[in-house]
């Protein structure tokens, strides 16, 4: 065996030891969660219910309300049901990527836009 075959096998053999992530999305696909994000130095906490087509959200003594198209149970597309303006009518796609007993982390972005940002969700119990 030479050095080559040596290292293909065993970089094969630590990277199969690997667990993957987490992931038990059907958890979250109910529920009242908090994200809370920083914008500008100010922390921002939104509080939003999520039923299976339809999540409600609470931020800044606002309410919107946007309908949920699951794509699998680990990602789903919002739209926004009464946008007040064109960003607010773009559909934002979001893929759970990890999750624990109580939150899970996120990366989302307007659909058709490359540029991904990430958060965590807790869920309220």
């Amino acid at each position: 065996m030479n050095k080559f075959s040596l290292l293909f096998f065993s970089i094969l053999l630590l990277s199969s030891c690997q667990e993957a992530p987490e992931r038990n999305c059907k958890d979250f696909k109910t529920g009242t969660f908090m994200f809370t994000t920083v914008v500008d130095g100010d922390s921002l906490t939104t509080t939003f219910v999520r039923e299976n087509t339809i999540e409600i959200d609470y931020f800044k003594n606002q309410i919107d309300t946007s309908s949920i198209r699951w794509i699998n149970d680990c990602e789903y597309i919002l739209k926004q049901l009464n946008p007040k303006n064109k960003q607010e009518e773009k559909s934002i796609h979001i893929k759970i990527l990890t999750t624990t007993d109580s939150s899970y982390t996120f990366e989302f972005n307007t659909v058709g836009d490359s540029k991904k940002l990430r958060g965590t969700a807790y869920k309220k119990h």
